[in-house]
């Protein structure tokens, strides 16, 4: 939870709140709040109620940034000004700005992945306990050989990971849907070594019930292991830039999956549905989005397939990101 201190910060406290109670998670509309917050205490804000102005100047703080993720930003704040209303302090709803999608989803190649892996395997830390490098290597195999989203695979509790039958309970996901996944018997060796090395930490550790640690045995917050990702990715090689996140391994699990079902002779059209489960979608939509990235990075490859799907999913101007 974030310590909101501007003069909304009660207000805001209570929108998240409920929202939660609603069963939503409100994770990245917590930290687009923890920056407004910071907004109206650096303006100086000290009468409640969202004016025009504030409204204006808030989208005009974001102008550098996305479309989508300035939509967003707009969406929220109108989210709070009703909230707000509905309490009796005047607030005023702007009109949404228009959304247009201006991002692609970045995808590794086999050999980016293959020194993003080499990297992580061969980083030697130099001291201390709080390291997370001990698991990275086992998480970014999982993140690609599963699709996972980062918060996904960080919330997986031991419990959580079948290394017998090859399955993974999915609890803390997205949309709020249990999901179990299935995996490969490389990834098995993988995670039992990983265990094998987890379990012969000092037994003098509280270790948290999360399978993936760091070295002192606390959980792992997706930011620390975002900076260790771009640490990885100098270290490798490969150049820094939008959409390059521990998110485009999963965008590269879907594409390179679809490519592996082409090559292989199988419909698509009966895969989609199979991916978009796999992948904890709830349109299928979100998942035909990446039949159009196979076609575009593998010409030739789709002849067949686009000509099938163009007609049975709509093709559409966003996608997922989290």
């Amino acid at each position: 939870m974030r310590n909101f201190i501007g003069i909304y910060a009660p207000y805001i406290d209570q929108y998240l709140d409920y929202k939660r109670q609603l069963g939503f998670k409100q994770g990245t509309e917590e930290f687009i709040f923890a920056v407004f917050d910071r907004f109206t205490v650096e303006r100086g804000e000290t009468k409640l109620g969202i004016t025009a102005e504030l409204s204006q100047s808030w989208m005009q703080a974001g102008i550098n940034l996305s479309s989508s993720y300035n939509f967003h930003r707009a969406v929220l704040i109108n989210k709070l000004a009703s909230f707000l209303n509905e309490q009796g302090i005047r607030s005023y709803v702007m009109r949404l700005p228009r959304y247009k999608s201006d991002f692609t989803p970045y995808v590794f190649s086999k050999d980016e992945l293959q020194r993003l892996f080499e990297a992580a395997d061969n980083f030697r830390i130099q001291k201390g306990l709080k390291q997370i490098i001990f698991a990275v290597p086992a998480l970014l195999r999982l993140l690609f050989a599963t699709g996972l989203r980062g918060g996904e695979a960080l919330a997986l509790s031991v419990t959580d990971v079948n290394l017998d039958d090859r399955i993974i309970l999915v609890r803390d996901s997205k949309n709020g849907q249990e999901r179990v996944i299935p995996f490969s018997d490389s990834l098995a060796i993988v995670l039992r070594q990983y265990t094998f090395y987890k379990n012969k930490l000092p037994s003098s550790l509280k270790k948290d019930d999360r399978f993936f640690i760091a070295l002192d045995g606390k959980k792992i917050s997706y930011d620390c292991f975002g900076r260790w990702f771009s640490r990885l990715l100098s270290i490798a090689g490969i150049p820094k830039g939008r959409g390059i996140t521990p998110h485009a391994l999963r965008h590269s699990f879907s594409v390179h999956s679809l490519a592996m079902m082409a090559e292989n002779g199988m419909d698509i059209y009966c895969c989609l549905p199979v991916l978009s489960t796999y992948l904890g979608h709830q349109a299928i939509e979100s998942t035909n989005h990446y039949v159009r990235l196979v076609s575009a990075m593998y010409p030739g490859l789709l002849r067949d397939i686009d000509r099938i799907c163009i007609n049975v999913f709509p093709n559409i101007t966003g996608h997922e990101t989290y």
